[in-house]
């Protein structure tokens, strides 16, 4: 779900579990074509402290589509992806009730 400020995205995992992750985390996560040659390159972004989601999108049932407000759109984050950067900063929360998820999945905010 994505939170009404844009800067969060929440994940409910299969398992009950569920995660929030912040905008310009996943921002400075992006493993897309582009971001990746930045990085080689050394002119990835330092920081992304006031991006915020615009837009959502499945894509199949294995990932999501994040569109940010600096207007790149192009990062695929698989849900196995999501369960690392997520593991990786120590942010799962509490079991939530299992109705709530039968798989990774998003709800609310744009998406397309």
């Amino acid at each position: 779900m994505l939170k009404s400020d844009r800067m969060r995205l929440e994940i409910a995992w299969g398992d009950g579990n569920a995660a929030e992750v912040s905008a310009p985390r996943l921002r400075a996560a992006c493993r897309c074509a582009w971001c990746s040659r930045e990085r080689i390159d050394g002119t990835f972004a330092a920081s992304f402290e006031t991006i915020t989601i615009d837009r959502l999108a499945a894509v199949g049932d294995y990932a999501i589509n994040i569109a940010f407000s600096d207007g790149h759109a192009r990062g695929i984050y698989p849900w196995a992806y999501l369960q690392k950067i997520v593991s990786a900063d120590g942010r799962a929360a509490p079991p939530i009730a299992s109705s709530a998820a039968a798989s990774a999945q998003f709800h609310g905010g744009p998406c397309e």
